[in-house]
C-alpha cells in the first residue's frame, strides 16, 4: 500500500523525537542514519521490533516520556514468558477511547445502546477499551467482565442489553445457554462485536443464528493500544483501519519482504501518534492480506481481511504444516460438523498421531460424518488422522480464548 504523506510526516517526527531522547530505539537504531530516511522505501529498510525486543525491555524499557506522563500501564495477555508491558500517557488513552469510539460507529452502534463487556479488565486492554469508546459515544455500559454467566444473563435480560462485546468462545458459549434456559424471547442483542481470537466462518454462523445478531470483527493488541484499530462494517468484507493512527505493512514472513498488495503475508505495524510506546515495524505474527478497492460501505478508511491465522499458530504432524484455519474451512463445509473441535497431538510407537474431535449437530450418524471427515482431511491437508464426533456440548467452553490445539509430544 502507498504510505500516505502525512502518515511519512508523522513517523519522521515519531522516529526524530525517538532519536532524541535515550531509549529503546535509541539502542535498536544505533549505526542507522535516519536523516537518509527520505522515502517509504527507504523506511521499509528499517529493521522489525519482534516481541521478543518487547521481553527484553521488561519491564519499562520501551517508554519514551518522562514518567510524570504515564498514567497507565497495560500487559499482553499471554500466560508464558516475560510478560510485555506498555505504558500509556493521557493522550494515548484519549487517542484509543477515540478509534475504539469510531469502531462502535461502523458497527452501527449509538448512544440510545446498551454495551455488556464481557473482557476481562486490569492489565488485559480488552474490558476498559470496550468501557473508554463506549463512554466516548455515549452509550450505556453494562460493565461485567469475564463470566458468572448466571449473572451475565440476568442482567442482559433486565438491563434489556442491545449489544454484546466478547470473545467468539465467550459468545458461544453464552448463546448456548440461552437457547438451553430458553430464553431467547427475553433478550433484546442487536449487535455482536467480538475479538480477541481469530474464528472460522461457521462458528460465526452460529454465533449470529443463535443470539440472533449482526456480528462484527474488532482488531487490536495490547502493544497498540488494545482492541479498537480496526474493525468489520456491515458488509463483512475485511476490517477498516484507522491509518491516521497506525501505519500497515504485510509482508513475507519468511523473508521479511513486503507481499504484493492483495497476497497473505504477516501484518507488520508502525504506530504514527503513539506516546508512552510507540512501535516502529512490529511483527504481529497475525496473517491476513490488504483488501483492494472500495468498500460498499463508502467509508474511505483502508482495509485488512479478516485474519487468516497467526505465524505461529502453525503445527507440523507427519512432516505437514496444519493451520487452525485449514480445519475451520474443511468443517465449515462438511454437514452435520459443528464448528467446535479440539485436536490432539501425541507421539506413540515412533508416530505422530493427531486426533480430531468434533461435535456433531443432532441426529447425526456420527460413524458416517468421522469417515467423511477423515477421508476429507487426507485429501485436503495430506494426512491420515483419527476423528472423533462428540455431541455438541461434550467440549469445554471457555470465557476467555479457547485453545484448539494440544500438542502433547514435547
Amino acid at each position: 500500500m502507498k504510505m500516505k504523506e502525512e502518515q511519512f510526516k508523522l513517523i519522521k517526527e515519531q522516529i526524530k523525537r525517538l532519536m532524541g531522547q535515550d531509549g529503546f530505539y535509541r539502542k535498536k537504531f544505533d549505526g542507522i542514519d535516519l536523516n537518509r530516511i527520505q522515502s517509504q522505501e527507504d523506511f521499509e529498510k528499517l529493521p522489525f521490533t519482534w516481541k521478543g525486543d518487547l521481553r527484553d525491555a521488561y519491564p519499562l524499557g520501551l517508554q519514551a516520556v518522562p514518567d510524570e506522563q504515564i498514567v497507565r500501564i497495560h500487559s499482553s495477555s499471554g500466560t508464558t514468558g516475560t510478560p510485555v508491558i506498555i505504558p500509556y500517557t493521557r493522550k494515548d488513552v484519549e487517542d484509543w477511547a477515540v478509534m475504539f469510539k469510531r469502531c462502535y460507529e461502523m458497527a452501527g452502534v449509538t448512544p440510545l445502546d446498551r454495551i455488556q463487556i464481557t473482557p476481562g479488565y486490569g492489565l488485559w486492554t480488552a474490558g476498559i477499551g470496550f468501557q473508554a469508546g463506549a463512554e466516548l459515544l455515549g452509550a450505556m455500559v453494562v460493565p461485567m467482565g469475564p463470566g458468572n454467566t448466571d449473572k451475565q444473563l440476568r442482567m442482559m435480560m433486565d438491563m434489556k442489553t442491545t449489544v454484546l462485546t466478547a470473545t467468539s468462545s465467550y459468545a458461544l458459549l453464552l448463546a448456548e445457554e440461552i437457547a438451553r434456559r430458553g430464553i431467547g424471547d427475553q433478550i433484546r442483542l442487536k449487535k455482536g462485536i467480538i475479538g480477541s481470537e481469530r474464528w472460522g466462518e461457521k462458528m460465526r454462523r452460529r454465533i449470529a443464528s443463535e443470539l440472533g445478531v449482526q456480528l462484527y470483527d474488532i482488531y487490536g493488541l495490547t502493544e497498540v493500544y488494545g482492541p479498537g484499530i480496526g474493525i468489520s462494517c456491515d458488509h463483512e468484507c475485511g476490517m477498516h483501519y484507522w491509518d491516521d493512527y497506525v501505519y500497515f505493512e504485510i509482508i513475507d514472513p519468511k523473508t521479511g519482504e513486503l507481499v504484493p498488495d492483495g497476497e497473505i503475508g504477516e501484518l507488520v505495524i508502525t504506530t504514527l501518534r503513539k506516546e508512552g510506546a510507540p512501535l516502529i515495524r512490529y511483527r504481529t505474527h497475525d496473517l491476513t492480506r490488504f483488501k483492494l478497492g472500495d468498500c460498499p460501505c463508502g467509508s474511505p478508511y483502508p482495509r485488512i481481511d479478516t485474519l487468516i491465522g497467526r505465524t505461529d499458530d502453525m503445527t507440523k504432524v507427519k512432516g505437514v504444516n496444519i493451520f487452525p484455519s485449514q480445519i475451520d474451512e474443511l468443517l465449515r463445509d462438511i454437514p452435520g460438523a459443528s464448528s467446535e473441535y479440539q485436536v490432539m497431538i501425541d507421539h506413540l510407537n515412533g508416530k505422530d498421531i493427531m486426533t480430531l474431535f468434533v461435535e456433531t449437530e443432532p441426529g447425526v450418524d456420527r460413524q458416517t460424518l468421522g469417515a467423511n471427515i477423515g477421508m476429507t482431511f487426507k485429501a485436503k491437508i495430506g494426512i491420515s488422522i483419527s476423528v472423533k464426533p462428540v455431541a455438541i456440548g461434550e467440549l469445554p467452553r471457555s470465557e476467555k480464548k479457547s485453545t484448539r490445539v494440544f500438542d502433547n509430544r514435547y
